[in-house]
């Protein structure tokens, strides 16, 4: 296993209509990372990279709400995301 793959972390969140926030729902490092993130692509769901934010949602326990400290961060991707789904598909984004 070389360094890189070692090194590789990796958070899911799941947000619905109507939940209070955004809550992690698969975490991990490694191995586990590279499956979270492969699963994720193979279905069509958005990969954001950012070291700082995933440090810190690791520290979150799974099907746990992210703190309020997280929230504008995470509301600015999935803003990106959604706006993502609303135009970028017309114009081949």
């Amino acid at each position: 296993m070389n360094r890189r793959h070692e090194d590789k972390k990796a958070a899911a969140l799941s947000y619905q209509k109507g939940d209070y926030a955004p809550r992690v729902i698969a975490k991990g490092k490694g191995a586990k990372a590279e499956a979270i993130i492969e699963i994720a692509r193979e279905s069509g769901v958005y990969v954001h990279e950012s070291r700082e934010l995933v440090e810190m949602l690791l520290q979150v326990d799974i099907d746990r709400d992210i703190p309020p400290e997280l929230y504008r961060a995470v509301a600015e991707i999935l803003a990106w995301i959604y706006w993502l789904e609303m135009h970028g598909k017309s114009r081949g984004i």
